[in-house]
């Protein structure tokens, strides 16, 4: 897929603006109430508003969590939805059990869900121990507290997934909400409500 110049600049400027400017504290008296709540902190309009110009597709009310060190997301009580740039500030902190997860594995201190173990396993063709790890936006991770020990992205290098540089998962959102994400976690498809 080839990128003009112009819609990479606007990209760019939008995520330096959502980088520098999010806000992390709760929604004030003064903000219009977006119903959109993120590691049980509601977001702002303006923070809504922001998020909307990287991906032009609404946001839906709901209850959302975020890890920033891998930009995965999803539905509170619920598995991975899909992946989305990391590092930016929204919500408050990650909950373990943002995800209502029993498996006894943790990634950047979110336990996972038995199912989002048992697919790593598939993929990565090896067991995942219960235990706390690390893993960045390009699928590299570790022991938590130690140095890089493998790399998600590789994982199912031979069954036909394309791996590249740069974050190895991708999200596409269309216009009328839905979106597909495609990487270490799977193949995801979300459609509007």
């Amino acid at each position: 897929m080839t990128r003009r110049p112009e819609l990479v600049r606007k990209l760019l400027g939008s995520l330096a603006a959502i980088l520098l400017g999010l806000g992390i504290g709760s929604a004030n008296a003064t903000d219009i109430k977006t119903g959109i709540i993120v590691n049980s902190v509601p977001l702002t309009a303006e923070t809504v508003q922001q998020l909307q110009q990287i991906y032009p597709v609404p946001i839906q009310p709901g209850r959302y969590w975020y890890d920033p060190v891998s930009g995965a997301y999803g539905l509170e009580g619920g598995p991975i939805s899909g992946q989305m740039l990391p590092g930016l500030r929204l919500g408050g902190p990650l909950r373990a059990d943002a995800s209502s997860g029993t498996s006894g594995v943790f990634i950047n201190g979110r336990q996972l869900t038995l199912g989002e173990k048992s697919h790593l396993e598939g993929v990565c063709r090896t067991p995942v121990f219960p235990a706390r790890y690390w893993v960045n936006a390009y699928g590299i991770g570790g022991f938590e507290g130690g140095p890089p020990s493998f790399n998600l992205a590789l994982c199912g290098a031979g069954s036909g997934q394309s791996r590249g540089g740069g974050s190895s998962t991708r999200t596409f959102c269309n216009p009328d909400g839905s979106c597909s994400s495609s990487g270490l976690w799977g193949s995801i498809l979300t459609a509007p409500r």
